[in-house]
């Protein structure tokens, strides 16, 4: 063995001992840190979300009754209008002819029939004495109705006149706002020329939202014995995150089931009023449109009491939910759960758990079934100021979350 060798042994040697000096310098790892909570009892209002579409409570299609000329439009499209207003004039000329033209018809046979009424009179008067002949009497009679029916007929020909003539003018016939035009001046409309205009009312509103079969029953056994339709208030998030500002109440729920969605409609109604400083106008002078998407938040009025833990303490498997707790010698130990509604931050156990258990929520990856772990009070959640009560939060068309 040269003289190089044996120094690269040497050097191999003492860096082997130097390494094992080390290892045994370094005292045994302790258990792993967790963070954990206690499972305790808090007082929550069970919300549920479901998307649903704004709906005016009036809807009317302006059409014309009569055919005649579209003379002038007298409304701003896009405004809002009142019952009453008048929206567009029709040609009135030849519909004011025949008024007067039915008018003088039933003058005529009013005064006929004035005549008529004279002659039997004369002629029942002188069957009393020996000039009088029954068939006279007879002949007058029936002379005196058929004039009174002349009469009847050509008043009813005269309403039907002054009906048309009223239909030259198109009134709207409720509150709301009006769209554009879809016949401008100069057009002969008629009752087949489709719609002039929708009118569509502004306040309140509804909004119809679908719920599954199986939510709905739920929801029905979780609320009937609460008062129903009062024991529930409905939110409103609009397509910007933002919470409406005025709460509806249900007022309806479909009869029937869909086949093709098995869904149930429920429906309920909301106050639209004019937004505070905003001409009313301008273009969109209030909040809630007609078709409009929402997310429509269902919560009950009273808050119950439920266990509750931290989201980021459930974990799931193909066999459900669990969490692991930390028993009294300190060891971690799985646990299988069952819950109820829960939101991004909250879970609620129905099941699984006891009141004062310590669950872990912090370094669940380093915890092992029946191994000993260092348990500490879990970091608390950020306090994050609310924007306008229009916290995001998960939606779909069943959706449940709870708040506290």
């Amino acid at each position: 063995m040269d003289h190089g060798s044996a120094m690269r042994r040497l050097y191999l040697i003492l860096a082997l001992a130097l390494f094992a000096g080390k290892a045994e310098a370094q005292p045994a790892a302790g258990p792993p840190a967790v963070g954990v909570v206690r499972a305790e009892r808090q007082q929550i209002t069970q919300t549920d979300e479901f998307i649903g579409r704004i709906q005016s409570i009036g809807r009317v299609a302006l059409v014309a009754r009569v055919t005649a000329f579209l003379e002038k439009r007298l409304f701003v499209e896009g405004s809002e209008v009142k019952q009453g207003d008048l929206l567009y004039q029709l040609e009135q000329p030849p519909f004011q002819a025949q008024v007067d033209n039915n008018k003088a018809n039933v003058a005529q046979l009013q005064a006929q029939h004035t005549f008529a009424e004279q002659q039997l009179a004369r002629s029942q008067y002188l069957i009393k004495t020996p000039a009088g002949q029954q068939q006279t009497v007879d002949q007058n009679v029936s002379n005196e109705r058929s004039l009174a029916a002349q009469v009847a007929s050509a008043k009813a020909q005269l309403d039907i006149a002054e009906i048309n003539l009223g239909y030259t003018e198109i009134r709207a016939p409720i509150d709301g706002r009006i769209s554009a035009t879809e016949v401008t001046e100069g057009n002969v409309v008629s009752p087949t020329s489709g719609t002039l205009a929708t009118l569509v009312s502004q306040d309140p509103m509804y909004v119809l939202f679908p719920v599954a079969a199986r939510t709905g029953l739920e929801l029905r056994d979780r609320y009937e014995a609460k008062g129903g339709f009062s024991a529930v208030v409905l939110k409103l998030r609009l397509p910007d995150g933002r919470i409406y500002g005025h709460e509806g109440k249900l007022d309806y729920v479909s009869p029937t089931v869909a086949a093709n969605t098995d869904t149930i409609t429920a429906r309920g109604v909301f106050p639209n009023p004019f937004i505070p400083g905003m001409p009313q106008s301008g273009p969109a002078p209030r909040e809630l449109f007609d078709g409009e998407f929402v997310t429509v938040l269902q919560e009950g009025v009273q808050p119950i009491t439920v266990l509750a833990i931290p989201r980021a303490a459930v974990l799931a498997d193909q066999q459900g939910d669990y969490v692991y707790i930390v028993d009294a010698q300190n060891k971690a130990q799985q646990r299988r759960i069952q819950l109820g509604q829960s939101t991004p931050s909250i879970a609620v156990v129905t099941s699984g758990l006891k009141e004062g258990e310590l669950v872990i929520s912090e370094g669940i990856q380093r915890a092992r079934p029946g191994e000993v772990v260092s348990p500490g009070p879990a970091t608390p959640p950020p306090q994050v100021a609310p924007r306008g009560a229009s916290e995001p939060a998960e939606s779909s068309s069943g959706g449940s979350e709870t708040k506290q």
